[in-house]
């Protein structure tokens, strides 16, 4: 199950079912699919959310295949902001999206780290790998402050289309090294 997790200023809430309408109103806007994964459908259709949650990442979770989370911040925790969730997954263990109005203050950053925390220090896998679009100067950003590294180049289709792409990873050892 995905417990929950809390940062200096999230609350990352399992998620639920009940989480799909407000997940609907944030979630469709370009600036925040492009850089996704092409099975997130585009345009996004009005039953997007509930068919995610219920059809794909709960069922998901009930199997010990994922943990995802909703973001909230602590100043207003009934309000969703975003989301995040880990995966096992060859060469794709996390995923994320933030809000257009919460982007840019270090929210993705924070969670990045509760969650990669998490990976390795309660789910003890050995290694976290991302993948990004190379255009997705912002993933990156997060994938160097966490100190992972690049190891990768493929192509792979993303909503927006097919774009050269990095995987990033980090080992649960250097985790570790670089939380002392």
């Amino acid at each position: 199950m995905t417990p929950p997790l809390e940062t200096p200023r999230l609350l990352l809430c399992p998620l639920e079912l009940a989480d799909a309408e407000q997940i609907q109103g944030l979630f469709p806007h370009w600036e925040i699919v492009r850089y996704l994964a092409a099975q997130v459908p585009w345009p996004y259709p009005a039953d997007g959310a509930i068919h995610f949650i219920r059809d794909m990442a709960l069922p998901a979770v009930e199997r010990g295949e994922a943990w995802h989370w909703t973001l909230r911040l602590k100043s207003h925790p009934s309000q969703i902001i975003g989301s995040i969730d880990l995966r096992k997954k060859e060469n794709d263990n996390r995923g994320f999206w933030l809000g257009l109005p919460w982007q840019r203050q270090g929210l993705m950053t924070e969670a990045c780290e509760a969650v990669t925390d998490f990976w390795f220090n309660t789910l003890n896998f050995p290694v976290l790998r991302a993948p990004k679009a190379i255009g997705n100067a912002a993933s990156r950003r997060i994938s160097e402050k966490q100190g992972m590294r690049l190891v990768a180049t493929e192509d792979r289709d993303y909503v927006s289309g097919r774009f050269p792409s990095e995987i990033w990873e980090i080992t649960a050892e250097e985790w570790r090294a670089r939380k002392r």
